[in-house]
């Protein structure tokens, strides 16, 4: 149902990184399958890099399963999400893979330039950026806020210096503990003989 407009759209975003062409096409010929649930889409990668939809169905050389909630942070480039995707086959081919989902970048204001003209893509685009930093910049401060909340005001969290004192006082109780027991059995052995 989605193979063929993602062939396509995947297709214009390697047109727009040009050298990801050069660098899939060492591949032609070989097939790498995507399982999103609930959806499964493969692809065929042609002799000049681009790609062909394939039958799901079809023996993969390279699969990669992705769990649905790893999409956002896939998008946002975070570098743990790529971790956290299954992978099995052709080596190269899913490094390859890999490496093209961390730096292929989608030019937006070229597309959007055909709608709007250059000048204002290029605004609209500008606007976004701002915005986002803008909404990222937000979320880091209301996560150091909630977090200095919760260790200075209703002290919820413990500090990292709080913890790395309760863990050298463990480790001071523990060693006391241990030399307690070496004496009690000193003691006990002494009152044998």
């Amino acid at each position: 149902m989605f193979a063929h407009p993602s062939a396509t759209a995947l297709n214009h975003l390697l047109t727009q990184n040009s050298w990801a062409l050069q660098r899939l096409a060492r591949f032609a010929g070989k097939t790498a399958r995507f399982d999103i649930a609930p959806f499964s889409f493969a692809y065929t990668i042609l002799d000049d890099g681009s790609l062909r939809s394939a039958a799901a169905a079809a023996s993969a050389d390279a699969l990669c399963v992705v769990a649905p909630s790893l999409l956002p942070r896939l998008v946002l480039h975070d570098e743990k999400a790529h971790t956290e995707i299954r992978s099995e086959g052709d080596a190269g081919l899913l490094t390859e893979i890999f490496f093209l989902s961390r730096n292929l970048r989608w030019d937006v204001a070229e597309d959007l330039s055909r709608v709007t003209g250059d000048v204002a893509a290029e605004r609209i685009v500008q606007t976004v950026q701002t915005k986002q930093q803008q909404l990222r910049d937000a979320a880091v401060n209301l996560s150091q806020a909630a977090a200095e909340y919760w260790t200075e005001e209703r002290p919820l969290l413990a500090k990292p210096q709080q913890i790395s004192a309760f863990m050298q006082q463990v480790d001071t109780l523990r060693d006391d503990v241990a030399r307690l027991e070496q004496r009690i059995n000193r003691l006990l052995a002494a009152r044998k003989i």
